[in-house]
């Protein structure tokens, strides 16, 4: 059943917009008008038909569309639309509620459009005869390749609402250790750019003004004020070449980045080896790296899925070739935490209580303890870092607006002793 995207006129006056499943246009518009709702416009947003045989090509183009087009992380605003919508899921499933009318409430309480239109699709395709995660898997804007596999060993083993629930609070925790990252590195970006802000101030427009006057005194002016002139006189001069080529380095970066293996590989070890950063990034990849294994384990998917699945979500380069080399050696034969010592990457504890999670049989229980460790070692690691970089930086602006204070007032003393 084919979905229309409408706009239509309520009868105090108001505009609404939304969207409705109809056979079509027509339909759709006498079923809003039963709604005491006027269509100013409505068009089609998406054919839900049921596929015909000689249409599944056209349907298979759109998987493979959509596997190409599948991001392996969220942002936050997505992320915490999908922990929410995951959470419902779950708990209306466990209700007994079916999953038809699971959807259909999904429908009716979403209050963002977008979402409401995936929604319409998922359930057009259920009704269809398409699984759960066949229809998630259309939709990889939300429903990353980690998600639909689980709802996928969900259906497989009858448990859907149990593994919804523990993808909601995998979500759930992926929120929280991104907010906790992003808040231990926000202090001190916001320090370092308040710093150069207010150099860049002095050296722009209160140095110059300064020196102009030191300058017509006619005397020699010392050492140190000469360089400030002429580092006031760069600023003044070159400030736009200075930005063209800040931002051409970060063009350049951002295009390594996302375009080259080999880029993305030397910029993400070389931001695991920075000293005191480094040290959290590396506590955040090796934390996501166990609990994203242990939720998927935990759900049924077998652990060579798992771990391709998991190089996807780690993030780091570094790390996700590690997996990747798990993962072919586990191939060959192998267990998991012999090849995951010899990477090299991961910290020596974390090989040791693998092998006894395998040993013991409880593999999925012992990398969710690691997780939660290193959730831990993160809170003290940011802690540290905060404290840290707080003083270097305070120290580094201290030092650089002291440079100039002590450049001013040398020619200004210098003037006293001459009179």
């Amino acid at each position: 059943m084919p979905i229309f995207r409408y706009k239509a006129i309520a009868p105090g006056g108001e505009t609404k917009t939304g969207v409705i499943d109809a056979d079509t246009a027509r339909d759709a518009r006498q079923r809003l008008r039963r709604n005491q709702l006027l269509v100013s416009d409505i068009h089609e947003a998406r054919s839900g038909r049921r596929s015909a045989p000689n249409e599944k090509s056209g349907v298979l183009a759109r998987l493979r569309e959509a596997r190409r087009s599948r991001r392996t992380s969220l942002s936050a605003k997505d992320l915490d639309t999908v922990s929410g919508v995951t959470r419902q899921l779950g708990t209306m499933l466990a209700s007994g509620i079916p999953l038809t009318e699971t959807l259909r409430a999904m429908i009716e309480q979403a209050e963002d459009g977008r979402i409401e239109t995936i929604f319409r699709e998922i359930r057009e395709s259920v009704n269809q005869g398409s699984g759960l995660g066949d229809a998630l898997e259309l939709h990889p804007s939300l429903f990353s390749d980690l998600y639909v596999n689980m709802v996928r060993a969900g259906e497989a083993t009858g448990n859907v609402d149990v593994v919804l629930s523990r993808l909601a609070d995998y979500l759930q925790y992926q929120r929280a250790l991104r907010r906790k990252v992003v808040g231990a590195l926000t202090y001190p970006v916001m320090m370092i750019a308040l710093g150069m802000l207010v150099v860049t101030a002095l050296m722009a427009f209160v140095v110059p003004k300064i020196t102009a006057m030191l300058e017509d005194t006619g005397q020699t002016l010392p050492v140190p004020t000469q360089i400030l002139i002429a580092i006031s006189d760069a600023f003044k001069e070159y400030w736009w070449a200075g930005a063209l080529a800040i931002g051409a380095i970060s063009f350049a970066i951002e295009r390594i980045y996302h375009n080259s293996e080999a880029g993305r590989l030397f910029l993400d070890r070389a931001m695991l080896r920075t000293p005191v950063v480094g040290d959290v990034l590396r506590k955040q990849a090796v934390s996501r790296f166990c609990k994203t294994l242990a939720t998927l384990l935990q759900s049924g998917v077998n652990a060579v899925q798992s771990l391709e699945i998991t190089s996807k979500v780690v993030q780091n380069r570094v790390i996700a070739d590690a997996t990747d080399h798990i993962r072919a050696r586990i191939l060959e034969g192998a267990d998991v935490a012999t090849p995951l010592k010899a990477t090299g990457v991961f910290p020596a504890l974390v090989g040791y209580m693998v092998a006894v999670g395998e040993q013991s049989g409880e593999l999925e229980q012992m990398l969710d303890r690691i997780a939660i460790a290193y959730d831990e070692e993160i809170e003290i690691a940011t802690d540290r870092m905060t404290a840290v970089l707080e003083p270097l930086l305070i120290i580094g602006l201290a030092v650089v607006v002291g440079y100039i204070v002590v450049s001013i007032i040398l020619p200004i003393l210098q003037v006293g002793q001459i009179q």
